[in-house]
């Protein structure tokens, strides 16, 4: 068995050329003779800027059929896609300058905002909503989801390229350009303002740069450290910096070439005839420079620009710290006197939640004690403005000096640690204050109602005294742990009558609080949501002489290190589930996809091509299994391996399939929220080893008898060719948002768990009353308009007639339970699991609109807002709710704009101009 196995393999390297000479075809022999350095038998010089104009011309030709591919209808749908709710915003946001925080690195984005500036795009358009209209506001959306697409056409060339490197035949080389072409999900994805197509460019371009510079490699020591050698290494690290510059995906790219460079290493270490240690050493700068230096400072680079682009607030500096929010526009402030004393006028922060200030406004708590509210507010205003008053008034002459400016005169009297403290609010004249009442929102037993209490001329009552605790493990400096100090100091605010201490979380007050953040008094709460620091600070007695202090700049480097934190924070933090979520058991096998947009009766749903999907897949496990086979050979002593072709398909085919492991299996280890386009990488990968796979087998394989038979490889070829192509066309409908049926919608849904809806779609194509628009004038489809009461003896003739409408019945809302991977389990498969599993709440509930049959039919009129829930790979994390306990508050910023919180404060405010007096009397402590 072993010697029939290594002849049908050896039968191949016996009539191949045995000379380095260039061939007729472009392709160098095969070195045979064994080796006595460290290059490598069997491999050619597979240099593509060495390829015949033939390939250059079949090339050019797929590269037009990718353009047409991925550019037809790219105006469809002239409204916001998905994902575009998100990418598209962060253009306005670059353009505006205002800082946002989103836990992709800024390359992809930067590169849309460009597309966008340079055709015209000012900003404005807020792409808050999918389905959100592009053509009326004059969005250049299209010239946006044109990079995108001109990327997804550069992947064709790219893997052709790099097939032709690994020494793949040109026919093979064009199957594998062939299958990327007409591969549904990528063509989606590419189609529209998202980040998976720069990302899968920037990897197919790190393969392509790390294929070819591989191949460089193992010609041996001749070819090292030549201009082609570095040139491949250089573009290798080029690659891997962009890559990672887009997602940190790319991490697992860096993974994939840093493990294959080991390899190389390896091998060198034992290559003691011509690898000196003063070589070997070269070898080893070369790459560190190459691969770590350069992707490091191309990231570094590309974070440079973002922070020049992003110079004003935005809605994402509340995710950074206070010293990192001084270096915005607008948010720095000048020094400010370092002691705080008594009768100091401060605004008080948060130091978890972002950072929020300690605010009041003139309006009450609908429920509790009905007293003014306190809340944690983002932005600076004069409602967080306190005078800190002692617990007793100081004595003048006449007796005790009455008022909160009692201690302008005089010596200044620093704070210090266990200082009894009451906090007057200077605007409205009321004084912080707590007492034995449950807030509002947070109704747990451990936390009381913080509300401001009092009038003016009010001397207060017992429970407007808090102590101040000094945490000396987070102040900054001596000084700063014996008194209170601007800034440096941190500490908690302990109220005396209950012991609790004033805390603020992650927890949003309704419409009536204007949606700014929860502040209580907690008895137990985490230290960190229970220390606050003063920020500014003034006195009359602290004059231009006195000590100032100010926030440190962090640098740019500690910019840059902050912005990775709250990144992998933030990414790690999005574990809720969302509707169209996937595991990674399901994606190889592609269970199910992800509604995009819905309109109009069209739909986009992000789906692969089946037949491209699963032969991929096959092409891995085929692997696997000869590997297997293959180690258990090796270990009864077959010679396997001594066979060139033997290792040839094992090194590269299994170079192909680490790629396609290091991009699948770390999803595994991941709890955060995970989609099918998560897989594309590896998808990529995949349909490299797909065809590699096929070449072997056609071309290097002598035993399966069709290397002397190539009509019979480009014939199959052709065949799974046109098996693609058939397949993309049946759900090219899904991919452009294309005019569809029901009836062929239901024909192609293989799956059940593939959840696109077909009654979204007309039964009959005539049912389309309005043509989609042209493609020099990508107006906006009309929305269909049903007839009000009064049409029903006539229509307005300007309003194109719509088909009767199907009778919704009845509207019935159930809860679904599905497993892992999606699929819908019925009662009995429930009532067996109750018990042996925990249920989780995985999916969002969906209201399903049914007719009188009990059949499902769209929900609300024909044209309604997209269907698809927005992605959350880069919204907010969700807001921790009364009873979770707490965690480190890094969360959410309380609001976004000042505006906002200003004008809702505004609209709601009470005519009568007098303050509301308070509930209780003054001579008594209220509750």
């Amino acid at each position: 068995m072993a010697q029939k196995a290594e002849s049908s393999w050896s039968e191949v390297s016996t009539k191949e050329s045995a000379s380095g000479s260039r061939t007729p075809n472009g392709v160098a022999g095969l070195k045979r003779n064994k080796c006595k350095d460290f290059s490598s038998e069997g491999v050619a010089d597979n240099d593509i800027f060495m390829l015949p104009a033939s390939d250059f011309q079949l090339l050019g030709l797929l590269t037009v059929v990718a353009a047409l591919v991925r550019l037809f209808r790219i105006y469809q749908p002239s409204s916001v896609v998905f994902d575009e709710v998100h990418f598209g915003g962060f253009a306005s946001k670059y353009i505006k300058g205002r800082f946002f925080m989103d836990v992709h690195p800024p390359l992809a984005k930067l590169l849309l905002t460009l597309a966008g500036w340079v055709a015209g795009f000012d900003g404005n358009f807020d792409f808050k909503d999918i389905g959100k209209d592009y053509v009326e506001p004059g969005v250049p959306y299209v010239a946006m989801r044109l990079l995108p697409a001109l990327m997804g056409v550069m992947t064709i060339p790219t893997i052709f390229l790099t097939l032709k490197a690994t020494g793949c035949r040109t026919m093979t080389a064009a199957m594998g350009a062939g299958l990327v072409i007409f591969e549904n999900g990528l063509l989606t994805q590419s189609r529209l303002i998202l980040l998976d197509s720069p990302l899968i460019i920037f990897t197919a371009f790190t393969a392509l740069a790390w294929t070819c510079f591989t191949n460089q490699h193992e010609q041996g020591p001749d070819r090292a450290f030549d201009a082609s050698w570095w040139f491949w290494l250089v573009a290798t690290g080029l690659g891997l910096g962009a890559t990672v510059s887009v997602k940190w995906v790319g991490l697992f790219t860096i993974a994939w070439v840093g493990s294959l460079t080991l390899v190389q290493l390896w091998v060198l270490l034992g290559d003691t005839a011509t690898v000196t240690p003063r070589r070997l050493l070269k070898h080893f700068l070369a790459r560190l420079f190459c691969l770590v230096v350069i992707p490091l400072t191309f990231y570094l680079g590309l974070f440079a620009i973002h922070f020049l682009c992003l110079v004003n607030p935005g809605d994402g500096d509340g995710f950074m710290s206070s010293e990192f929010q001084a270096t915005l526009n607008s948010k720095a402030m000048q020094d400010v006197p370092a002691d705080v004393v008594l009768g100091s006028r401060v605004s008080i922060r948060h130091h978890n939640t972002h950072g929020g200030y300690l605010h009041s406004h003139n309006h009450m708590y609908p429920t509790g004690s009905k007293q003014q509210q306190i809340t944690l507010y983002p932005h600076k205003d004069e409602n967080n403005v306190w005078i800190l008053e002692n617990q007793t008034q100081p004595e003048g002459l006449d007796g005790p000096i009455k008022g909160s400016h009692a201690w302008d005169t005089g010596e200044p009297i620093p704070i210090r640690d266990k200082t009894v403290l009451r906090l007057y609010h200077s605007v409205t004249d009321r004084r912080l204050h707590s007492h034995d009442v449950r807030p509002p929102v947070s109704e747990a037993d451990w936390q009381n109602e913080v509300s401001a209490y009092g009038y003016e001329g009010f001397e207060g009552d017992a429970n407007d005294y808090f102590r101040v605790e000094i945490v000396k493990s987070l102040s900054d400096g001596a000084a700063a742990k014996e008194r209170v100090r601007t800034i440096e100091t941190k500490f908690r605010l302990v109220h005396i009558m209950t012991g609790c201490a004033l805390f603020s979380h992650k927890v949003k007050l309704p419409d009536w609080g204007f949606e700014q953040q929860e502040v209580t008094c907690a008895k137990q709460g985490t230290l960190p949501n229970s220390i606050w620091y003063v920020e500014q600070n003034e006195h009359p007695l602290l004059g231009a002489e006195a000590e100032k202090v100010n926030y440190k700049n962090p640098g740019f480097l500690g910019k840059f290190w902050e912005l990775q934190k709250v990144m992998w924070q933030t990414n790690a933090g999005l574990v809720e589930s969302h509707a169209w979520d996937s595991r990674p058991p399901s994606w190889p096998v592609l269970r199910r996809g992800i509604n995009f947009w819905g309109k109009d009766r069209r739909q986009i749903y992000l789906i692969g091509n089946p037949v491209i999907w699963w032969s991929s897949t096959i092409a891995i496990g085929i692997y696997f299994v000869f590997k297997a086979l293959s180690i258990l050979r090796w270990q009864r002593g077959f010679k396997d391996y001594e066979n060139i072709n033997f290792k040839r398909f094992d090194y590269e085919i299994g170079t192909s399939v680490l790629g396609w492991a290091f991009h699948y299996f770390p999803f595994f280890l991941m709890q955060r929220q995970l989609f099918l386009h998560h897989y594309f990488p590896a998808l990529y990968f995949a349909i490299i080893a797909l065809c590699q796979v096929y070449d072997f087998a056609t071309n290097r394989i002598s035993s399966l008898g069709l290397r002397n038979r190539p009509a019979v490889g480009r014939g199959g070829i052709a065949i799974f060719l046109a098996i693609s192509i058939v397949a993309f066309t049946l759900y090219a409908p899904l991919s452009y948002g294309n005019r569809w049926t029901q009836s062929a919608c239901n024909k192609v849904k293989i799956l059940n768990t593939w959840d696109f809806d077909c009654s979204v779609f007309p039964t009959e194509l005539s049912q389309y009353s309005v043509d989609a628009p042209s493609a020099g004038n990508a107006a906006q489809t009309a929305a269909p308009v049903a007839p009000g009461p009064s049409d029903k003896g006539s229509q307005d003739q300007n309003v194109t007639p719509q088909p009767a409408a199907e009778p919704s019945v009845s509207r019935v809302e159930k809860v679904e339970y599905r497993d892992q991977d999606g699929n819908i389990l019925d009662e009995g498969q429930v009532k067996e699991l109750e018990g042996k599993v925990s249920f989780e709440t995985r999916y969002e509930t969906r209201t399903r609109v049914i007719d009188a049959d009990g059949k499902e039919i769209a929900d609300g009129p024909v044209g309604a807002e997209g269907i698809a829930p927005p992605h959350p790979d880069v919204e907010r994390l969700p807001e921790t709710a009364p009873d979770v306990p707490e965690d480190d508050g890094r969360g959410s910023p309380a609001t976004a704009s000042p505006e906002d919180d200003i004008g809702k404060e505004k609209s709601v405010e009470n005519v009568d101009d007098g303050r509301p007096k308070p509930a209780s009397e003054p001579s008594e402590a209220t509750r």
